[in-house]
């Protein structure tokens, strides 16, 4: 009796290890089987600060990513601005040409792509305006100064905005050389948040909204 139960066990045994080699081996060539060294359950295998055998202060530092909307927008417009043929600029850099002695000159010139209320409420100063939805309105004064200029920024008021973008290839398609061509993707709204001076009124009215503080 004892001799016959051994033998049954270690039938059973055998059978067992042979189907298990055959499993692994399974797991193994199949391109959906499992990771035998992954940790699927990650919060059970938290011991001593560590996840995965990763800090915990490397695993949070990664999270901000997540929580930057603005960048991550930000990065979408440039995207979407380079897939046009645009090039886009930053605030700092509109802010350069801003305060370039060629901008008295006229070699660097501003066009405002909005209507005319959000231009008459101001502006950046010196800025031509170019509603791109009558451009024959425009083009008379505005494309001279782009055909004379060696470099041409186009805004409206930024972010989902795209008045600029349709502009800027308005501009080109009048003449405008596209590679002095750039667009300032954060707009109005960045400039008046950063508190930079603000003409209202017409071109060159001299009222002038000063900066911020």
């Amino acid at each position: 009796m004892g001799r016959e139960l051994k033998r049954v066990l270690l039938e059973a045994l055998v059978v067992a290890a042979i189907g298990l080699a055959f499993a692994l081996l399974a797991n193994l060539v199949s391109p959906r089987g499992l990771s035998l060294t992954r940790n699927y359950f990650p919060g059970s295998g938290t011991t001593h600060g560590k996840i995965d055998g990763v800090a915990n202060s490397n695993f949070n530092a990664a999270a901000p990513a997540t929580n930057g909307a603005g960048q991550s927008a930000q990065e979408a417009v440039a995207v979407r601005l380079k897939e046009k043929g645009l090039q886009p600029i930053d605030g700092r850099e509109a802010m350069q040409l801003f305060r370039d002695p060629q901008y008295a000159l006229e070699l660097i010139v501003f066009i405002d792509a909005r209507d005319d209320r959000h231009y008459a409420e101001g502006h950046i100063p010196g800025a031509y305006q170019f509603d791109r939805y009558y451009p024959e309105k425009h083009l008379p004064a505005v494309l001279p100064a782009c055909l004379n200029a060696t470099k041409i920024v186009v805004y409206c008021s930024g972010g989902n905005c795209e008045d600029s973008e349709f502009a800027a290839l308005t501009l080109k398609d009048a003449g405008a050389l596209l590679e002095r061509i750039v667009v300032y993707a954060g707009g109005m709204t960045e400039w008046a948040a950063k508190g930079l001076p603000i003409e209202v009124g017409g071109r060159n009215s001299g009222n002038m909204r000063p900066a911020n503080p």
